[in-house]
This record gives structure tokens, C-alpha cells and sequence, in this order.
């Protein structure tokens, strides 16, 4: 019994995994991966900056955020759009 639920299960696997080939989506190469986490990780750490630009009270702090929020602007906008 234990041995028909695994074949059945291998055999969903493989029509998952053709399906995914032949859904005619572009696979990314190494660099367009590595390119989209760079992104990802400058929008988050905009986010948190943000966040704490919000909660901020001393000036220079306050400043400082913005700087790093100009910063990682300038960053993204660099950043090549796919």
C-alpha cells in the first residue's frame, strides 16, 4: 500500500516538473537572480529605514535616516529595470 502512495506521489512530482518546463516561463540566469535579491533586500531595508525614520526623535538621527533613505533611493533607481 505504502508502496502505490509513493509511485503515485513521484509520479505527480513529474508531471509537476514538466509542467513547470512547459508552462514556456523564462527561466532566470544566476545574474537575474542575484539581481532581483539585491533589489529585494534594498526595498526592505528602505522599509525598515522608513520605519524608523518614523519613530526617530533626536535631529541628527533623524538626518542620518534620511541620508540612508536618499542613499538606497539613488541605489534602486540604479538598479537595472527588467
Amino acid at each position: 500500500m505504502a508502496r502505490g502512495f509513493d509511485s503515485k506521489f513521484v509520479e505527480a512530482q513529474q508531471e509537476e516538473a514538466a509542467r513547470g518546463r512547459s508552462s514556456g516561463a523564462e527561466a532566470m540566469t544566476a545574474q537575474e537572480r542575484a539581481m532581483a535579491q539585491r533589489k529585494r533586500t534594498l526595498e526592505l531595508t528602505r522599509t525598515r529605514t522608513e520605519r524608523d525614520l518614523s519613530r526617530a526623535t533626536a535631529p541628527a538621527h533623524r538626518e542620518m535616516l534620511q541620508q540612508a533613505l536618499a542613499a538606497l533611493d539613488r541605489e534602486l533607481q540604479a538598479l537595472p529595470s527588467r
